[in-house]
């Protein structure tokens, strides 16, 4: 789920309105052709400067399989108690806005994602039947940002900057993004292919959340041409004393396939200190989430026709011992609505990592598991 700023219409923008004359005034048609330099879909607010996009989708999940493949779910029956397999349901509705206009700082940009979700879980902890339930609202993103400084609610930039790993529906077979977090950032793009980012993050959860008033701090460069592009982020545990970085390659080798290489490493610090601290992060971070120092993750994208895609990722972590391998097929059925199927396997080896091994965490100790998914979504 990634989403394209209006950054690069604004900058358009800002060479058709540049010094705007004391005291005139715009015509709203003037306003509405300035709307369209955004991009598709903005209209202009009556009685404002600014143009509006709203949009969003509507999907709903079914998987089915292995509980590791982080497809399928249990459950138990409820007349006899007997632990068994499910299908793992979820209907999700999300609400996006965009707001964008020119002032005499720059551009100044918002953005919110609101997600509502129902459905059953991998393993329930509150009932043995794992029923569906709603999971509340979730506020995915709500930021504001002007003249490249940006301040709210987002992904890390240690995941946004270098994007995620590949089109599979299912990317974390090997962790590979971590986290939402309330952030300071500055985004400065040359205009030569060159851009980079310097993110204060506040981090989320027990472990995550900062404990001081040290922020976690992530930094990116990355080098973009018509051959593709080159990403380096590297970020800093405040918590931990931790450093984490990752290493994206993209390729666009013909207009029909696109490659990417993705390499993750993390120095493990005090994540390892389990006993000695007050809260156990059995060797894992806000930042370098995946077992053991080092991991990567490989893919391939292939557009057959405009309505057709197939999409791969490769994913293995340190020493091998935990590796993933996700594909799928999307198909547009009719312009906002895509049918994506994709089958799932992995293996989760024993890191040393006690209730941090993904075997615990899931409740089995299968060491190989596959699933599948069939993903419905309309877009608007």
């Amino acid at each position: 789920m990634y989403i394209k700023s209006p950054l690069l219409g604004l900058t358009a923008l800002m060479t058709i309105s540049v010094g705007r004359a004391a005291g005139a005034e715009r015509e709203p048609a003037e306003y509405i052709k300035i709307c369209d330099v955004l991009g598709s879909g903005y209209s202009y607010i009556p009685n404002t400067e600014t143009c509006l996009r709203i949009g969003g989708y509507v999907r709903y999940d079914i998987g089915l399989g292995d509980v590791r493949s982080y497809d399928s779910a249990r459950t138990s029956d409820v007349r006899t108690g007997e632990d068994q397999g499910t299908w793992r349901n979820s209907t999700r509705f999300t609400f996006k806005t965009w707001t964008g206009q020119q002032t005499e700082l720059g551009a100044l940009t918002t953005y919110t994602e609101t997600q509502v979700n129902f459905g059953n879980s991998a393993n329930s902890h509150d009932s043995p039947q794992n029923y569906d339930f709603n999971s509340g609202l979730a506020l995915a993103s709500a930021w504001v940002e002007l003249g490249g400084l940006r301040v709210g609610k987002e992904g890390s930039a240690f995941d946004t900057f270098v994007s995620y790993a590949g089109n599979v529906l299912d990317s974390m077979l090997v962790p590979s993004a971590g986290f939402d977090t309330n952030v300071a950032q500055y985004h400065f793009d040359a205009g030569n292919g060159i851009s980079t980012v310097i993110s204060l993050e506040q981090g989320s959860g027990s472990a995550g959340t900062i404990d001081s008033y040290i922020p976690h701090v992530v930094a990116g460069l990355k080098y973009t041409q018509g051959w593709g592009s080159i990403t380096g982020v590297a970020a800093y545990d405040s918590n931990y004393e931790a450093f984490a970085g990752k290493i994206r390659v993209d390729v666009a080798v013909t207009n029909q396939l696109s490659l990417f290489g993705l390499f993750g490493y993390g120095s493990n610090a005090s994540l390892n200190e389990d006993s000695n601290g007050a809260i156990a992060n059995h060797g894992r971070g806000s930042y370098k989430i995946w077992n053991g120092q080092w991991a990567f993750w490989a893919g391939a994208t292939y557009e057959f026709d405009e309505k057709t895609s197939f999409n791969l990722q490769v994913s293995g972590g340190d020493q091998l011992e935990d590796s993933g391998v996700a594909a799928n097929v999307a198909y547009m059925v009719v312009p906002g609505f895509t049918v994506t199927a994709e089958v799932d396997y992995d293996h989760y080896g024993n890191s040393g990592l006690g209730p941090a091994e993904p075997t615990a965490v899931k409740g089995t100790s299968k060491p190989n598991s596959v699933g599948g998914i069939l993903r419905l979504q309309g877009s608007f």
